[in-house]
């Protein structure tokens, strides 16, 4: 098994690495864990970064079973999955457009109601899942480090190197961002930060409609 390992490292650094670099790039998923992190409480921020790197494993699965390829391939197909990936955007977007302002103590933090945790894991899902930029990432990755005959236990290793580095950052990212004390910065600008996210979201919603 070792040996396999060793001979594997080369591919597996390189995955986790090119993964990583992408993660850190502004997009969808940063940009809801940014909001549920500033309007929402920790446990919500942390349970959508959860939900984020769910999604992720939806992409590395299909990829992995070939199906990424077919779907990247079949032009109706891959059409369909922009265009509900730019619906979800559009719909969360300007959900959060309408936020208003919350009413609040003086010397109280007082911040929108918590949404539930199926809800918080459903956000990040969703987000992730339908985004057909990510599945082309994985689709043009794993065609280079994988083959008909690369071993199921790598492959399952690149999956839990993906779930686990997902996991990580932009669980990092839920809990810096949803501490009391930078939660109480923002508290008296919750809807603005909630405008403002809606506005990148669809944002990307729109740009994702017109590379339809």
């Amino acid at each position: 098994m070792e040996p396999l390992f060793f001979e594997y490292l080369p591919s597996l650094f390189s995955v986790a690495g090119l993964v990583m670099i992408s993660l850190i790039s502004p997009g969808p998923d940063f940009a809801i864990v940014v909001k549920n992190s500033l309007v929402y409480s920790r446990k919500t921020a942390l349970l959508t970064a959860f939900g984020i790197a769910l999604g992720i494993l939806v992409h590395v699965a299909y990829t992995l079973l070939g199906l990424g390829l077919v779907i990247a391939k079949t032009p109706w197909l891959l059409f369909t999955v922009k265009c509900l990936g730019a619906v979800y955007l559009l719909y969360i977007g300007f959900k959060a457009l309408r936020a208003k302002k919350a009413q609040s103590l003086v010397g109280t933090l007082h911040h929108k109601p918590d949404i539930s945790p199926l809800s918080a894991i459903c956000s990040g899902f969703l987000t992730n899942a339908l985004n057909p930029k990510c599945m082309l990432f994985f689709v043009s990755l794993f065609s280079v480090v994988v083959d008909p005959h690369t071993p199921f236990i790598i492959m399952l290793t690149y999956g839990t190197i993906i779930f686990i580095e997902t996991l990580a950052w932009f669980g990092f990212v839920a809990f810096c961002l949803s501490g009391k004390t930078t939660r109480e910065k923002f508290n008296a600008v919750g809807h603005w930060i909630e405008r403002i996210t809606g506005g990148i979201l669809m944002a990307l919603g729109v740009r994702l409609f017109l590379m339809v």
